[in-house]
Parts: structure tokens; sequence; C-alpha cells
């Protein structure tokens, strides 16, 4: 969809802001003085209070050069915020989108928190998000399921800084994009190899990649990530992606580490079957990392930035690991494999462990759709935090505030690491009962964390997809891309030069 920024637009469609109380703004107040207040008398018929995403939607007004005015709710003007200003242009694209209008104009005003420049940027980017559709493998869409929009307007005086701004967010946008085509495509079309394969493409764009297969990872000893994929017609993988933009090379990267299980049966502890299918989602953390890479080589970051991805199918297949077995990791500790199902800790094991033993990064932050029981405690709302390091821990829930991307704070202590101490190895996989499973989860992965080294793992089990109902005007009903944005927004405040 093409964007445009013009200082007079013209078009099928224009959407203007109004807050709470049914008030209009500006470049509104401007269009109903033009219809001598018929758009102020639709909003009143309508009950318009200006609710946030509330949409008043008045037809050919009289004096109006446009087929459609939607009137748009923010909210209250003293809480709006760039996000706010993104979800009302993603109400404006969603209610056109399929409408039979080709061209819609957005006139986004200034509000107390937000510049004009800045509100002009998050429209255009609002519009971005709330277009993507992954209709791929659709074949019989009828025509009033088809997307007519093709271009919107950003119409605002002062279109140089918003411009600017919008360039950069549409690369993040580009890195978003491809999380979620990553996380919507179907198990037989993504798996380790063909996943690998799509990494590649970043070297056109600057991104450095190296695949290893299975004999550099049995080399290396990575014998929980292989033990995960032995029961799976599809080897394992593992991608390493590399953005070197700070002006010295040799300046220690930031480390991002994602779990990437194309297919999650559970494996010999397989899955109930209600609900399965969702388990092509289980690379979440993977495409995350993926689309992060993507966003910051587009827009050409000055940091050092290197992208891991674990790639396995976790399959019940002849050969699959079995509960009770022991598997060597390449840290040197071995776990006891109590449930084949708590397999995405087994992958970050070994991944942690080759990101700290290579690269030596001055962080490391790992995602990974990681355990059901953080969707239990913060639903789809929310992502789960742990961190070894105040620092980290802060810049993550401020970048997650700013973009929309929020995580919640959870616990670790020796109380709960003692839970996963085994008789028979240095650890068990889980905890034996089913207690603070997501901490315990975290826990984990922080056994392979080296000391010094600041570290924060995120469970996005709840946001990289979000089942409806729950519905976002600037996100699918499925692949959310969760991850990109927070990701790019604390490489850019706390990474980059």
């Amino acid at each position: 969809m093409d964007i445009r920024f013009v200082t007079a637009g013209g078009g099928d469609v224009v959407a203007v802001m109004a807050t709470e109380g049914g008030e209009l703004l500006g470049a509104g107040k401007t269009l109903d003085t033009a219809a001598s207040g018929r758009i102020a008398k639709a909003m009143k018929a309508g009950r318009f209070t200006g609710g946030a995403g509330q949409v008043v939607d008045v037809l050919a007004p009289e004096g109006v050069d446009y087929a459609r005015v939607l009137v748009i709710g923010l909210g209250k003007p003293e809480a709006a915020d760039g996000l706010a200003v993104e979800r009302w242009a993603g109400h404006a694209v969603k209610r056109v989108l399929t409408s039979g209008a080709e061209k819609l104009v957005l006139m986004p005003d200034a509000l107390p928190g937000v510049s004009k420049a800045e509100a002009g940027s998050h429209a255009a980017m609002g519009a971005r998000l709330a277009a993507y559709r992954f209709d791929t493998y659709r074949t019989k869409l009828k025509p009033e399921q088809s997307p007519t929009l093709t271009a919107v307007e950003i119409s605002m005086d002062g279109t140089a800084a918003a411009k600017a701004r919008a360039e950069v967010d549409a690369a993040v946008v580009e890195g978003v994009f491809f999380a979620r085509d990553l996380v919507s495509e179907p198990p037989n079309v993504l798996y380790p190899q063909s996943f690998a394969e799509r990494l590649r493409d970043l070297e056109t764009i600057g991104v450095e990649v190296e695949v290893l297969e299975p004999p550099a990872l049995e080399k290396l000893g990575m014998g929980a990530l292989l033990g995960v994929a032995q029961g799976s017609a599809h080897p394992a993988r593992l991608v390493a992606m590399r953005w070197n933009g700070a002006a010295s090379k040799k300046a220690k990267p930031v480390a991002l580490v994602g779990k990437g299980v194309t297919f999650d049966s559970g494996g010999i502890s397989i899955k109930p079957g209600a609900g399965m299918d969702e388990m092509k989602g289980d690379m979440g953390g993977a495409a995350a990392v993926a689309g992060a890479m993507k966003a910051v080589a587009l827009r050409k970051a000055k940091a050092n930035v290197v992208g891991i991805v674990a790639l396995v199918e976790n399959m019940p297949g002849a050969k699959a690991q079995r509960p009770g077995d022991i598997v060597h990791t390449m840290s040197g500790q071995t776990i006891e494999v109590l449930n084949t199902d708590a397999e995405g800790r087994l992958i970050l094991a070994d991944a942690v462990w080759y990101v700290q033993d290579k690269y030596e990064p001055s962080a490391i932050i790992d995602l990974a759709t990681l355990t059901g029981a953080v969707i239990v405690a913060l639903g789809h709302e929310n992502a789960g935090l742990f961190a070894n390091d105040e620092d980290l821990a802060n810049a993550l829930i401020a970048a997650g505030q700013t973009e929309g991307e929020p995580v919640w704070r959870l616990p670790l202590s020796a109380a709960y690491d003692k839970l996963i101490d085994s008789p028979n190895a240095d650890m068990k996989n889980i905890a034996g009962k089913p207690v603070a499973g997501s901490i315990v989860g975290a826990q984990f992965v922080k056994r392979f964390i080296k000391d010094g080294t600041p570290w924060a793992h995120l469970d996005i089990a709840g946001t990289a997809w979000k089942p409806g109902p729950y519905e976002d005007p600037i996100s699918p009903a499925w692949a959310t891309g969760y991850g990109v944005r927070l990701l790019n927004r604390v490489i850019a405040s706390r990474f980059e030069e």
C-alpha cells in the first residue's frame, strides 16, 4: 500500500479525530464547517462519545468533497499518545480496506502529548500495520473480501519531519511483517531447513547469515537441541545472523536469541489434539528475532547485533527423545528430560551458550513461546519478563510501554531454582509438579547464562499470536509480530551509538 504525505489530500474517504466528549479536533472542525454542521449532527445522532475506537461513518455530506467522512474517537486527549494515533489510523484502514474505496485520507492533529510531526508518522505506521493480511493460500476470495485500498495520504502541514520519522518506522514495519509471515506459514511449508533458507534472504540487506547443520551442531556438543529434533524427518538448524553497524566492528554485540520450534506436537509427551494446529506458531521467538534483524538492517542501526535462532520440529517419531533420557549440552551440563513437551528450554540452553561462547555479547535477550503458564498468569496482554540485570529489565519495560508491546516482570530466586534439581543429572527440564511454570522455565534458561552476562528472558506465549476475540486495529487476529518493535526500541535506546 502506498503511503504519501501531502499538504492537501483528496480521495474516496477521509478520517478525522475526535476526543472524549465528542469534540472534533482541528481538521474535523474545518470539515464540519464546510459541511454546515452536518458532521457534528451525525455524531450526535449516532450517540458518539469520542471513546477510543468509536466510529461515526458519515456518507457523502454536502459541502465536503469526500464520499465518506470517518470520525474516529481517541478517548481522553490527555491520555492519547502515539499508540493512540496508530490505532486511530488503524481503525480507519480496517474500516475501508475492502469497502471498494481506493484512497483514504488521514488528517491527524497534534495532541497534548504528541506533536504534529509525531502524529503524522504514527498515523503512517498505524495505517501500514493495519493493512497487513496473510492471504498466501486463499485462492477463492470473493470480491467483497479482497482489499481495494491502494493508497493512504497523510494530509498535514509541515510534512518533512513526519515523513522522515515515517521512513525509519517503515523499516520496523517490514520487520514486523516478516515475523508475522513466518508465524503464519503452515508447518508443511516452514520447517527448520526452509526457515533457515528464508533467513539467508537477509544477506541482500547486509546481514551476515551462517547456517549450522547437524554435523556442526554435533561437533559443538549441542545434545539438548539435537535431542528435541531427533524424532522428526526435518533435521535441526541453528542460524546466526549478524549486523555490524557500530563504528567499531569489534565492539561487543547485543545478542538476540529466539526459540524456533516450527511445529510442536509435544513429542512422546504428546499434546491434546484440540488446538494443536496453533503449535505452528511455536517459533514466534525466532520470528521476532528475525524480524528485528531485518528492521535494524533496513534502518541501518549504528549497533552491532547478533541474532541466533534454534530451529527444530518436535515430533513423536521412532527415534524421538523419551521421558527419562539424559542429554549433554554444549555447556557440559546434563539434563534429565522428564517431559518432551518442555522442549523450548532445551534448545535455548544450547543456543544461549553458543552465543556467549562465540560472540561474548554485551547482553542477551531471549524470546520464546515457552509456557502455557504465562498465559494463565498474564493472558494475551503482556509478555513475561525475567532478568538478572536491573538496567536491562527497566529498558525492556520502558520500550514495551512506548511500542505497545508490554512486558510484566516476574521473579527469579534460588527457591524456584532448586525445583529443577535432579538426582540423576545436573538438572531436570520440569519441576515435576505444576507450580510456577513460567518461572521454572526461566530459571532453567538462567542456568546457561554465564556469571556477569546481562540477560533477559521474554516468555511471549501469550503475545506472539492472539486468537479471537482479541481484536487490535493494527494487528491481525493471529500472528502479531510481537517483539520486533520492542527489540528495535531497546537496541535504539540502549545499545546504539
